[in-house]
């Protein structure tokens, strides 16, 4: 079905029910499947991430004496260079709509701006997981297989990468939901925002000053404080598997500032989407 179609059956639902959510999901969905470059993207995303991966797999050597590195983070490291293209693309899906002057189209038909941002975020959401999950598997299975090449052996107490593993599979999940909540503040801040180099300069401050924030800074309590908060610091404490009582956030808790994060941006977004016109 095209979007026109999508569209003209959006505006005879209410928006608040009688199957208004499954159009504007329909819509959503249309919009972004029919968007130029959605698939390069996206094709990005699991290229960059896996490459970085298996570069840094490659790279990183574990000696007869050990090496101390935590060997499923290694694999999935080019999850720090890959959230930069998720980001992206979920800026687009937003800023390129107000772009071309479809969001007048969207909220005319659709009236309920809430079932709106609710059904962009569900599609995105769907979308970056499940790409997602096969880009952060594929990480895992290079690094399963690069690795004990470079000394990560059982001799050096290293056992294959596997997701039969608590750790492993709690830092691979991780991954894939990491991925999921930045694509969030991404569509979050495009929303509230609207333009796209702007919201793409603030979700990449959002991500990558912080660190850089952290270096600066010589106070060891500070520090600490700072790699709690910071998105992707604290994100991708779900990678972590060894030496966990010495890092500044838990696995889960440093997902959960990003989740607060992520509802932040997705609220300051439909607070000015509400109150704002197209």
């Amino acid at each position: 079905m095209s979007l026109l179609s999508d569209t003209r059956l959006m505006s005879r639902a209410d928006g608040t029910g009688h199957g208004g959510f499954g159009l504007a999901l329909r819509a959503e969905w249309t919009k972004m499947r029919t968007a130029g470059g959605t698939g390069r993207l996206l094709l990005l995303a699991v290229i960059l991430t896996v490459a970085v991966g298996c570069g840094t797999a490659k790279a990183v050597k574990c000696p007869d004496t050990g090496c101390g590195q935590d060997a499923v983070k290694l694999a999935l490291t080019g999850v720090t260079v890959g959230q930069a293209v998720i980001a992206v693309f979920a800026v687009l899906v937003v800023s390129g709509e107000y772009g071309t002057g479809m969001i007048r189209t969207t909220l005319t038909a659709m009236p309920n701006r809430l079932t709106v941002l609710i059904a962009k975020a569900t599609v995105l959401t769907t979308v970056v997981l499940a790409v997602g999950t096969v880009t952060v598997l594929a990480s895992l299975l290079a690094g399963r297989y690069i690795l004990p090449g470079n000394g990560f052996t059982e001799a050096h107490g290293y056992t294959p990468l596997s997701l039969a593993d608590g750790p492993t599979l709690r830092a691979t999940a991780g991954s894939v939901l990491y991925l999921g909540l930045i694509a969030l503040i991404g569509l979050g801040v495009a929303m509230a925002v609207r333009e796209a180099a702007t919201a793409i300069g603030i979700v990449f401050g959002l991500l990558y000053l912080f660190p850089v924030v952290t270096q600066v800074v010589h106070d060891p309590e500070w520090q600490r404080h700072l790699q709690q908060i910071a998105p992707m610091t604290a994100g991708l404490a779900v990678q972590a598997t060894v030496d966990l009582p010495g890092m500044p956030i838990g696995p889960w808790g440093g997902l959960g500032v990003l989740a607060a994060w992520a509802a932040a941006a997705l609220l300051v977004g439909g607070l000015l989407l509400r109150r704002r016109d197209a």
